[in-house]
């Protein structure tokens, strides 16, 4: 029997959040082992390419209007300055190169300039992957024909608890640029945010409109909410280590194929939780001083973590 389904229902995959611990990382390691070499993880690289002023407002997010968080809008980056980001990530063992846009949707004229990013990227040997907000067909065809792996647009949370977090795009107008960027060829990269004080019932319903798509998306990020004073989740209470890690050991069960991205959040991880995250199933790391504009983990503990546990970057 395969594992790779597409018919989840939200009862078994609540089953799966219920299960003692330890079975549940014996069920996720055992599954991770049969897709992927269990000691390796790949380095990525984000960069913000246009920091600030989105029109969107996204309670977690330090780069809306909406928001009084101190950050102040930049335009977009210069082709030149974007590509030297690249080899310098490259050359501290990335594999992975991904640029984030603060854009509700790209205009066309931006979008131009974004695919000559990505082309010339993609010359160095580095997998390429954006976020830009909303798609439609044509501008996914573009990103395509420019050379582009993947196209990151997370789901955030569950259908039912999304408008708690964000009013001004629907969770449909999530799926629909999900659904353009499958039909222009592209790799799909989407995920979620735990810790925005959404239920268990939330992470079950986020990780079912995940593992239900008609191709589970190729490139899953799991990120922990980093709380950025003057958002609207800024006082959020924190979530149990060990609920994250159940999240992460679900994706990787519902989704055997995925690439499970360990994203935001890990600067407040302790070695221990993210070595937990790594045996339910996490197979890729954000590496480098900062995730868009909030602080990520320390790339020397990142590279002396990943030593202790014998675990070793994955080749291009």
């Amino acid at each position: 029997m395969t594992d790779v389904r597409h018919d989840w229902t939200r009862e078994e995959l609540a089953a799966l959040f219920a299960l003692p611990f330890a079975d549940l990382i014996f069920r996720a390691q055992t599954v991770h082992r049969r897709y992927f070499t269990p000691n390796e993880v790949q380095i990525s690289t984000l960069l913000s390419i246009k920091t600030g002023g989105c029109p969107e407002d996204c309670g977690y997010c330090s780069q809306s209007a909406a928001h009084e968080t101190g950050l102040k809008a930049t335009k977009l980056m210069d082709v030149s300055a974007v590509v030297a980001d690249a080899k310098a990530a490259k050359h501290a063992g990335a594999t992975r190169f991904c640029m984030g846009a603060a854009w509700r949707e790209p205009k066309d004229k931006d979008l131009d300039a974004v695919c000559e990013m990505v082309s010339e990227v993609k010359s160095l040997g580095l997998e390429t992957c954006v976020t830009l907000g909303m798609l439609t067909l044509p501008q996914a065809a573009k990103l395509k024909g420019a050379g582009l792996d993947y196209y990151n647009h997370n789901i955030d949370t569950s259908p039912e608890y999304y408008e708690q977090i964000i009013t001004t795009r629907t969770f449909q107008d999530r799926l629909d640029t999900l659904d353009a960027v499958r039909e222009a060829g592209i790799n799909v990269c989407c995920g979620g945010i735990v810790g925005m004080g959404e239920s268990e019932a939330d992470r079950v319903g986020m990780i079912h409109a995940l593992c239900t798509l008609p191709s589970h998306p190729e490139s899953v990020p799991i990120n922990m909410l980093m709380r950025v004073e003057g958002t609207k989740l800024a006082g959020a209470a924190s979530i149990d280590a060990l609920d994250f890690v159940r999240t992460v050991a679900v994706a990787r069960i519902s989704m055997p194929k995925s690439f499970v991205r360990l994203s935001a959040g890990r600067e407040y991880m302790s070695d221990e939780a993210q070595a937990l995250c790594f045996l339910a199933g996490a197979n890729s790391i954000f590496y480098g001083e900062k995730l868009l504009t909030t602080p990520n983990s320390d790339a020397h503990r990142d590279r002396r973590l990943l030593a202790r546990l014998g675990m070793t970057a994955m080749a291009p």
